[in-house]
């Protein structure tokens, strides 16, 4: 069975450290400007290259800010909706703004202090927060820090031999290498197991001097290794300094996880309502190796995560599970590749995701490569939206190309609404009609929120997705009746 779609083939490894390096961004840039015909995005990595080129940076760093420069330059332009890959998802919301780094002094607002994760790494506006990053009680051998402070030439070695390696970015991707002030690197040894989870808090705010129509934007940027039969658990969130205020966080991170090695990655998005938000995940799986993502989307007034999953070795296993909530007039966008290549690989994915705003939009483009050689795979993949307007949308473009003969692979699509005999057995046992809506809506993505493995966040995450729909229900009785 061979289902059309089209997949990046990765390119080779980046040049071995001791290679010669290539020309510096500022000669890329600006001699060779017809080479790229959209003047938008080269003024843009101009500014980006400004901003970062008073900093201190390492090989590695330097290497990353080089090969994103000529990845640019083989880029046309913006992306519109003409281009395939954002046929559905408008980033003119960012485009039509002055695009401007966010100054690196130390921000105004307070950062978040996490008990429940004693492990933490705060980047603020791309860079690692000192102050507020203790990971003093890490097993032996484990680093987490900036690129620039690594204490091992060899763990040097490793993390250059992955950083930027991947060459099936997009525009962002590259904008991100060019910019990010700062690389922060989880490093788990051979055979180490992290019994408490990592935290990573993603802050992004300004403290003031943009006026209206700017477009603050920072770029934040984690590579993560994962050694032989590691064992580590991240817990991700991206926040805002403001409820309402107006920033781009362009982030990336880079996963390696080696033979045998477990990652469980946990993944919150909580923007602020005037946010643009934009994210990497590339994830590179090796043989034996086991991959798990939740995934919560809540904010952001554009929100697009591309997610890259590749399996380079035989009996790799990795699960999916991603839950997108649209409550106001916001895009929530996942486009999603796995590609496996060897035999009896196994994934599971499930995407989830309510629209209850009629100028909400989600969109989920889910590929699924299985090659010649991944022969006894087995790959399932579920998508399944609850649309609670009229006018709200969805557009879902599930995908398998299956070029092996000896497989097991599955996917489904659902769009539906509330069903009133749901609402009515409700009902019937004495609940109000928008309590009885209320526990309907969250039961729906609590089939993923119950995945988190730890219960402090999962429950932060259930009384923040309460609250949302509490405070949208209020709203919504203000302007209708709950059920027309």
């Amino acid at each position: 069975m061979v289902c059309s779609s089209t997949f990046p083939i990765p390119s080779p490894p980046l040049p071995h450290p001791f290679f010669p390096p290539k020309p510096k961004a500022k000669a890329l840039f600006r001699a060779p400007r017809a080479s790229l015909s959209d003047p938008l995005v080269l003024q843009i990595a101009e500014t980006l290259e400004d901003s970062t080129s008073h900093l201190p940076t390492s090989p590695a760093l330097q290497r990353l800010r080089d090969s994103s420069s000529q990845s640019l330059l083989s880029s046309s332009s913006w992306p519109s909706r003409k281009d395939e890959a954002f046929r559905f998802t408008d980033t003119s919301f960012i485009k039509n703004s002055l695009i401007q780094p966010i100054p690196l002094d130390p921000p105004q607002f307070p950062l978040p202090i996490h008990a429940q994760f004693p492990n933490c790494l705060a980047l603020v506006n791309g860079r690692i927060a000192g102050s507020a990053s203790p990971t003093s009680g890490l097993p032996q051998g484990v680093y987490v820090g900036s690129v620039l402070g690594i204490p091992s030439e060899g763990i040097a070695k490793r993390v250059s031999e992955f950083l930027g390696e991947f060459r099936g970015g997009d525009l962002f991707w590259s904008l991100n290498g060019i910019g990010a002030p700062d690389v922060a690197v989880v490093y788990v040894p051979e055979g180490c197991r992290v019994e408490t989870p990592l935290h990573l808090s993603f802050l992004c705010g300004v403290s003031g001097g943009f006026g209206e129509g700017v477009m603050p934007v920072a770029n934040p940027r984690v590579v993560v290794v994962v050694e032989r039969g590691g064992e580590v658990g991240i817990v991700e969130e991206h926040g805002g300094g403001g409820d309402d205020e107006c920033y781009w966080a362009n982030s990336a991170v880079e996963i390696l996880v080696s033979e045998g090695a477990k990652v469980t990655h946990c993944y919150v998005q909580q923007e602020s309502a005037n946010a643009a938000h934009i994210k990497w995940t590339v994830v590179r799986q090796e043989s034996s190796s086991v991959y798990n993502l939740v995934e919560i989307g809540t904010g952001g007034k554009l929100s697009r995560h591309n997610l890259h999953v590749q399996q380079v070795g035989p009996d790799t296993a990795t699960e999916l599970s991603t839950f997108h909530l649209c409550l106001r007039d916001q895009t929530q966008d996942l486009h999603s590749r796995l590609v496996l290549d060897h035999p009896r690989g196994y994934s599971k994915q499930l995407h989830k995701c309510i629209v209850a705003h009629e100028a909400g939009q989600a969109v989920f483009d889910g590929n699924v490569r299985v090659n010649r050689f991944a022969q006894e795979t087995d790959a399932g993949q579920l998508t399944r939206t609850l649309l609670l307007e009229p006018k709200a949308s969805v557009n879902v473009k599930p995908n398998l190309q299956i070029v092996a003969d000896n497989v097991k692979c599955t996917h489904g699509a659902a769009i539906s609404n509330l069903e009133k005999d749901l609402l009515f057995y409700f009902q019937a046992r004495g609940l109000d009609l928008e309590t009885a809506r209320s526990a309907l809506v969250f039961s729906f993505g609590a089939e993923v929120i119950e995945k988190l493995p730890y219960a402090s966040l999962r429950k932060n995450v259930e009384t923040r997705i309460k609250n949302l729909i509490r405070s949208f229900d209020s709203q919504r009785k203000k302007v209708t009746p709950v059920l027309e």
